[in-house]
């Protein structure tokens, strides 16, 4: 079931757990449920969506597609309204970014955001790279307890305002989901096994440091998790304070639990329990490089996602090679960004094999 390429960013297993838990409100449970169960029509539209992006990018060649980025205008934002349907894309909404309706401006806004942060901090103009309108629907459903990207565009539950709220107040959320996009464009990484953890990793790591590059906070200064907004009363009173959270990833706090280190790994696991193994690499990374994580980190994972040598088929392994490398390549005079990517990677048990330990 994990060979699927559901880019939510609640697993549906943690959905389906809660739908268990007899404590939470029926209601709330049937909403749960409900929502778990829309993964699999959704599964099949993302899979072409991403081998035909694939197929383009091999076809034309990369550098033509950045080429194009350069002469694009700057991406287009629209909103649209399912109004509690599942009938995508839903109703245009005339000026989001000035609407009553706050889901709306936030997605508008945050959206805008999110364009701004690529191509302020990598020079990446939309997710393509080449303009791509950034189009949003909320209100998806009834009581929706997701948001996914489905190779085209960005979804937003209203959450069953219990365990979940507002899929839109959370910022890292929609830095996530549209970093899906970001990564179906550049290694399109294959969503099972150690391919789809580092997928949904790097959308954990860009979604929270989108929010740090709002709030242009330090690495020391952030909180590191995922998804603290969209948490409802119940989920609150339970005692989870995030979906995850990329400087503890195993802690109880986390309703998304994750290894933090490879002899941990959950083989055939969900690529949302293993990306816990990369996500703390780059916390640690972060944090040992200092300052803010945009700056070194971020460019030094941003140029592995992007990098010629990055596959779908990309590992833990190559992927922590090609950070390495990156590492050197963008700041060969500053050797303590190396050594941070370097002995990050080896503390969560991904080691140089070039070196002997």
């Amino acid at each position: 079931m994990w060979g699927c390429r559901g880019h939510f960013i609640v697993p549906a297993a943690v959905l389906r757990r809660l739908a268990d838990d007899d404590s939470i409100p029926a209601q709330a449970r049937q909403a749960l449920l409900d929502s778990a169960a829309t993964e699999s029509v959704w599964r099949e539209l993302r899979h072409a969506h991403s081998e035909a992006t694939q197929a383009t990018l091999r076809a034309r060649g990369v550098t033509s597609l950045r080429l194009a980025g350069v002469l694009a205008p700057v991406p287009a934002v629209t909103v649209y309204d399912c109004k509690n349907t599942q009938s995508l894309p839903g109703t245009p909404v005339a000026n989001p970014g000035g609407s009553s309706d706050m889901t709306a401006k936030r997605a508008f806004d945050t959206t805008h955001a999110v364009i701004d942060f690529y191509r302020e901090c990598f020079g990446r103009n939309s997710v393509d790279d080449a303009g791509m309108t950034l189009m949003s629907s909320i209100h998806y459903g009834v009581g929706y307890d997701n948001a996914f990207w489905n190779g085209s565009q960005m979804t937003y539950g209203d959450g069953d305002g219990q365990v979940f709220t507002d899929f839109t107040n959370s910022d890292d959320v929609i830095g996530h989901e549209l970093t899906h996009g970001v990564t179906q464009f550049t290694a399109g990484l294959d969503y099972s096994n150690e391919p789809g953890a580092l997928n949904e990793s790097v959308s954990d790591v860009f979604g929270v440091m989108f929010h740090q590059w709002r709030r242009k906070e330090t690495a020391a200064q952030a909180d590191w998790l995922v998804g603290p907004g969209v948490l409802g009363p119940v989920a609150l009173q339970k005692g989870y304070t995030c979906l995850r959270d990329l400087a503890a990833p195993g802690s109880r706090h986390c309703l998304s639990p994750q290894p933090a280190h490879y002899r941990d790994y959950i083989p055939q696991g969900d690529p949302h329990a293993n990306s816990g193994i990369p996500n703390h690499a780059f916390y640690l990374a972060a944090t040992t490089i200092g300052g803010q994580a945009w700056e070194k980190a971020g460019k030094v994972w941003y140029a592995a996602l992007t990098s010629d040598k990055a596959r779908p088929s990309t590992n833990f392994g190559a992927f922590a090679a090609l950070t390495r490398a990156a590492a050197k390549s963008l700041f060969p005079r500053d050797t303590n960004v190396y050594r941070g990517v370097d002995e990050a990677w080896t503390r969560v048990g991904i080691a140089d094999p070039d070196i002997a330990v």
